[in-house]
């Protein structure tokens, strides 16, 4: 299923590169406002296809970089058909999280786009999975255990949403898609498993 879902993101950015404007149109995730002829407006869908699209190949590359090293474990523990819930609950929550934050008073009027916030709800995942597990920090190269990593991520990303010190990443959707695979996870831990083979 990672390997899935690296597949969709890769081939969309293909699609997104040959130049069509109208994919961030009208699959990006687009703020709550009127129409008007200036900017296309909110759609359902979007809180699922802003997922696959990157502005960039070096977003591209570390958002499937950080879902390839945490994702591969987290499939082999919860199966391929939870993976997928966990990453598709990330990613909505991620959207409905950015799209309420956009209508505060300081909120961005821009699209929001990447796979950030499903990257964010697998890492949760690995840390609650497996909170012992030395994690290796890429700069400083600091090994720490999971459930810290995943905890200062999570504070970073607020301190540095409250306080807009880095504009243009939608830091309210990266914890939006962490307390989406919270809460998904602790469903599952309180439901008996009736779907062990996947």
């Amino acid at each position: 299923m990672i390997l899935f879902l690296i597949v969709l993101n890769a081939l969309a950015f293909v699609i997104e590169a040959a130049g069509p404007t109208s994919l961030i149109d009208r699959f990006a995730l687009w703020p709550l406002r009127p129409a008007t002829a200036d900017a296309p407006v909110f759609q359902l869908w979007q809180l699922l296809t802003y997922s696959v699209l990157h502005a960039n190949l070096a977003h591209l590359v570390f958002n499937m970089l950080g879902l390839f090293m945490f994702g591969s474990e987290v499939e082999r523990a919860l199966g391929a058909s939870r993976t997928l819930k966990l990453y598709v609950a990330s990613v909505v929550c991620g959207g409905i999280a950015q799209v309420l934050t956009a209508l505060t008073p300081a909120g961005d009027a821009h699209p929001a786009i990447g796979a950030s916030a499903g990257v964010f709800g697998i890492l949760v995942a690995y840390a609650l999975i497996f909170p012992k597990r030395r994690v290796v920090l890429l700069f400083p190269p600091i090994p720490m255990p999971a459930w810290l990593f995943a905890t200062g991520y999570a504070l970073v990303e607020l301190l540095l949403g409250v306080s807009r010190d880095a504009p243009g990443v939608a830091h309210f959707a990266h914890l939006g898609g962490m307390a989406g695979a919270v809460l998904l996870i602790s469903y599952w831990s309180r439901k008996p498993r009736h779907d062990a083979v996947e």
